[in-house]
């Protein structure tokens, strides 16, 4: 049993870090709108990478590096294109309440999807790290070790959506989600020029 505290406290620590996935589970939140459908498909998607990652790291282990900077680069268009609905709002001054009657579950779905499979950070947290440090556990252990992980998601990914719903009520003002906004473009350029610099470093070492 000591192997579900051990997955626990290592995926909780592993997903704590601030990354795209986590301001867009956030910024449901905060409007309200599609956070079960939002924290569920986040909370299922880590559940299964988790799950892959402890039973069949070998397989993975043998992953392209030009694949991650295949990824890297879709991420970087995908990025690029939701900095661009955040200006879109900006500059239409758009009210909270007709941001979230624009919003579209079909949208939020693919967004929620984007964020969370197109993003590497995700395999190497949920896939590599785990499989790694999981790899020589029995097979029981493994299971042990993996339901510990995905329970420490799942209670990670639900409460962050819902808890940022209680503070939905302090923002409603238009010029408080510009902000917001503002905050989350900064937030997304910083990550692109990260992910751009990552990129270059791989495609050197190959």
């Amino acid at each position: 049993m000591e192997n579900i505290f051990l997955g626990f406290l290592t995926g909780g620590s592993l997903i704590l870090a601030i990354g795209p996935q986590n301001i867009f589970v956030i910024e449901q939140g905060l409007k309200r709108k599609f956070i079960l459908t939002v924290t569920t498909i986040c909370a299922l998607s880590d559940i299964l990478l988790i799950f892959l990652g402890v039973f069949i790291y070998h397989i993975f282990e043998f992953i392209s590096l030009k694949v991650e900077i295949f990824l890297n680069i879709i991420l970087v268009v995908f990025l690029l294109r939701f900095i661009r609905t955040k200006f879109n709002e900006i500059k239409k001054s758009y009210r909270i309440e007709s941001i979230i009657r624009l919003q579209k579950k079909k949208d939020v779905i693919l967004k929620t999807l984007g964020f969370t499979y197109l993003n590497p950070h995700v395999y190497s947290d949920t896939v590599f790290i785990l499989g790694n440090l999981s790899k020589n556990f029995l097979l029981i252990d493994k299971f042990y070790f993996a339901l510990g992980a995905s329970t420490a998601s799942v209670i990670f990914f639900y409460s962050l959506g819902y808890m940022s719903s209680l503070s939905a009520k302090f923002i409603k003002k238009k010029s408080s989600w510009k902000y917001i906004n503002i905050f989350i473009i900064v937030f997304m350029s910083v990550l692109i020029i990260y992910i751009i610099n990552n990129t270059y470093n791989l495609a050197l070492s190959i």
